[in-house]
């Protein structure tokens, strides 16, 4: 397993262009590829085109729905775009290859319970929180906040209302808990899940309760066991706390600009931030695309 660099991540132009071999390229969306206003970045598809002639796989790893990505890379009838085929999805729980899925990690019944439980009763003290339980097939909410729906749908596509959570059947992959205000001031309330689950701060506003083996990097290291690619072969880029596991997945590991701390210690590089274009000029560099 590869381990955090023992000296400070270095500058991304640093590295020679054209000088990595790369197979499979990983990147988390909001805060690292998508722009400060949740689009692609500019010349996205034309870099998709040379990444696809040179038999690398471009993956999204992100906490947001498969559904959501899927509407956002996959094909295109109008301009005969091909979509991407392989997904990251609800950071890590589900893991989706040339559109089969390779795995769904959910989180234990008994926890889904207890957590909906917590909300509701911080809710009943003046938390003001949202809730959505991510199933496989759509996410579900309880709540009629418009503030908090309209945060849900950006990042779930297939939402749907319903009146009690407790009464939704199936599989829970991840518990999404949103906070308007500040995420990581409230994550101690849900310390008591760390027991039998994992509690990741995964954004400014999220928190989100999932199986304790999962995480991105279970992701990638699923796809590279499908795609027979290396770490050397791998380029991973990231932001925040959710994106811990893709570190130890990829020797070409970047760090946004404005990343936490915690991701910053871990990369290799620093990548320019989501604002200046930054995933799609360190893989230009990378493959001495000279733009």
């Amino acid at each position: 397993m590869i381990t955090s660099p023992a000296t400070a991540a270095r500058p991304w132009d640093e590295i020679p262009a054209g000088a990595a071999d790369l197979r499979l390229v990983v990147s988390d969306m909001d805060g690292t590829l998508l722009t400060p206003d949740g689009e692609l970045p500019a010349g996205f598809w034309e870099l998709m085109g040379t990444l696809r002639e040179r038999g690398i796989a471009f993956v999204p790893a992100s906490g947001r729905q498969l559904a959501t990505l899927q509407a956002m890379f996959g094909p295109d009838p109008a301009s005969g775009r091909e979509g991407v085929p392989s997904y990251i999805a609800e950071n890590g729980t589900l893991v989706l290859h040339q559109g089969e899925v390779v795995e769904t990690t959910p989180v234990g019944e008994g926890t889904t319970a207890e957590v909906i439980e917590l909300v509701r009763a911080l809710n009943a003290d003046g938390a003001g929180l949202g809730l959505v339980r991510c199933g496989v097939e759509s996410a579900y909410v309880e709540a009629e906040d418009e503030h908090f729906l309209t945060e849900a749908r950006t990042y779930y596509h297939r939402l749907t209302s319903v009146p009690d959570l407790t009464a939704v059947e199936g599989p829970t992959l991840k518990l999404a808990v949103f906070d308007a205000v500040d995420a990581e001031a409230t994550a101690p309330a849900f310390d008591r899940f760390t027991v039998s689950e994992q509690v990741v701060v995964s954004g400014r506003h999220w928190i989100d309760v999932m199986s304790p083996t999962v995480d991105k990097g279970r992701g990638v290291r699923a796809l590279q066991a499908a795609l027979d690619v290396t770490p050397a072969q791998t380029a991973v880029f990231g932001d925040y706390l959710n994106d811990t596991g893709l570190y130890a997945t990829a020797d070409w590991s970047f760090a946004m600009a404005d990343a936490h701390p915690g991701i910053t210690e871990l990369a290799r590089y620093i990548a320019p931030g989501n604002d200046e274009r930054g995933v799609p000029r360190v893989l230009e560099h990378l493959l001495g695309l000279g733009r």
